[in-house]
């Protein structure tokens, strides 16, 4: 401890033989500093604040059936492109600020500073401020104003004027597509005319018109043999059922009072087998049993003759029977007569399936051979289809994106999609905002002062002289001692040096006080 006292103590006694000098310093310095404090110019700075939304009920609902401009993110390109060249030129032509530019070197830098003191900050998603600093008040209110209504219309009229882009491109090609698609429409539909027959239908295009042919003729095949086997069946059963009936009248040629003589077993069971084989096959268990049935009955006794042979419609002969006094004559058989009705049907069904099997054939023969002779017909005729389909799908999606280009671009003219509002308008500034003369002015103060006693002290390390005996003991020189200064004048000559030293050290603290009134004084009028 006593080592660092004795140290500091001889700093300081060497400080104060030099303190003139660290008081001239210090005046100087902070003469100087305060000079140049004055010189720095005003700065005054003009602020927005910008609330920008895209319409969260019109975006919405417009989803999938208009072209999403994605208003959101279209407003944060344009607040990172803002500050973009093209931007800044339009700001330095609005403002006038090319009216003071002599080289194309100047314009550059005033680009570059207008890049780096133009300042947008975003406070939320939706806001964010525009601050600018400049010496002229009028100016820094101009710019911000500009850059605002720069803004605006590229937020207003650009995706609009993007959209009209888009939409005078989607005409142009649908033109094109339209031209395209009529040409293929007519090689298409020529083509197809010339070849139709074997060109597949339209609407079935996967099925060839060869192997709908070759269908068509087998299912044809398979109906004509189905209706051979009907009509062969129904001609079967006209030739076991007989055409004639036997009936009974009276004495006077009146039918007796119960009608017609009744019908015999065997006749019965004939009509009944009749009626099973219009409506089942021979095979059916109803049919096997009814003609066994009839085979019983046939070998058994007849209950009623049968009309002579060769007996029909008016000529049919008549008996008398002595013991009862009827007559017994033949009718015609209406079963009969309905089977044939059925039979002439059945042939004319035989006949119009066979016509129809040989015009069928005769189609697929002519499909055959021409597939031979012309194997590639039906390839030209795929890829002609699809480029033609091709050609329609792009067409109808180009139609579609018309429609939603022009459903957007009435949203953004009409609507108003993107809503736009500034908060806090930019003002013409009244008060600098910089430099802060009063935060300046102390701090040279205190830099003059630390200056001042910082050089005394440097320049006492640099003295070579001893101030006391003890430094010179050091040097390993004998010293016999040392003589003190002594009386009242010494003394006196101190003090006053103290009150000079004071006096231009209080004058030079005055000055910083006079300068903070003057500082308030300036800020208190404007």
């Amino acid at each position: 401890m006593d080592s660092v006292r004795v140290m500091l103590s001889q700093y300081l006694r060497a400080a104060w033989r030099r303190r003139w000098m660290g008081v001239i310093i210090a005046w100087m310095v902070c003469g100087v500093g305060w000079v140049v404090v004055y010189t720095i110019p005003n700065q005054y700075e003009s602020a927005a604040r910008l609330f920008v939304d895209a319409d969260a009920v019109l975006t919405p609902l417009l989803r999938g059936l208009a072209a999403d401009s994605a208003p959101t993110t279209q407003l944060e390109i344009l607040q990172r492109t803002l500050l973009s060249r093209p931007n800044l030129e339009k700001l330095i032509s609005k403002t006038d600020l090319d009216l003071t530019l002599n080289s194309p070197s100047d314009r550059e830098r005033l680009i570059g500073r207008l890049g780096n003191d133009i300042h947008v900050t975003p406070q939320t998603k939706n806001l964010f401020t525009i601050n600018y600093r400049d010496k002229s008040p009028k100016l820094a209110h101009d710019v911000v104003q500009t850059l605002l209504t720069i803004f605006v219309e590229s937020a207003t009229g650009g995706s609009r004027s993007d959209m009209e882009n888009a939409r005078r491109f989607l005409e142009r090609q649908i033109q094109s597509y339209e031209q395209q698609l009529r040409g293929a429409e007519k090689r298409r539909a020529d083509f197809r005319a010339r070849y139709i027959e074997i060109l597949p239908a339209d609407n079935n295009p996967n099925v060839p018109a060869l192997e709908t042919a070759r269908t068509s003729a087998q299912a044809l095949e398979g109906k004509l043999q189905d209706a051979l086997i009907s009509r062969d069946a129904l001609k079967q059963e006209v030739e076991n059922t007989p055409p004639m009936l036997v009936v009974e009248s009276g004495p006077n040629g009146q039918l007796g009072a119960g009608g017609p003589v009744p019908r015999t077993r065997l006749q019965e069971a004939e009509d009944q087998l009749t009626m099973l084989l219009l409506r089942d096959t021979d095979q059916h268990p109803d049919v096997i049993a009814q003609r066994k049935l009839i085979e019983s009955l046939k070998n058994a006794p007849r209950e009623v003759s049968a009309a002579p042979a060769g007996a029909t419609g008016k000529d049919a002969a008549a008996t008398r029977d002595p013991t009862a006094n009827t007559v017994k004559r033949s009718v015609p058989n209406q079963v009969y007569d309905q089977l044939k009705v059925k039979l002439i049907e059945a042939d004319t069904n035989v006949i119009s399936l066979q016509r129809q099997r040989d015009d069928a054939v005769r189609y697929r023969e002519r499909l055959e051979k021409v597939q031979r002779e012309q194997p590639g017909l039906i390839a030209e005729y795929q890829n002609m289809d699809r480029d033609y389909t091709v050609l329609r799908r792009n067409y109808e999606e180009l139609l579609g994106r018309l429609q939603s280009a022009n459903i957007a671009q009435a949203a953004d003219t009409q609507a108003d999609k993107v809503k736009l509002q500034i908060i806090d308008p930019p003002e013409i500034p009244r008060l600098p905002v910089a430099p802060n003369r009063m935060l300046l002015v102390t701090g040279v103060l205190f830099g003059g002062l630390a200056t001042g006693a910082g050089l005394t002290v440097l320049f006492g390390q640099l003295d070579r002289s001893f101030s006391t005996v003890d430094e010179l003991r050091n040097l390993g020189l004998p010293v016999l001692g040392g003589i003190s200064v002594l009386g009242l004048l010494p003394f006196r000559q101190r003090l006053m040096t103290v009150m000079k030293f004071g006096a231009a050290v209080a004058v030079l603290v005055g000055v910083y006080g006079g300068l903070m009134v003057h500082i308030l004084r300036s800020a208190a009028l404007i």
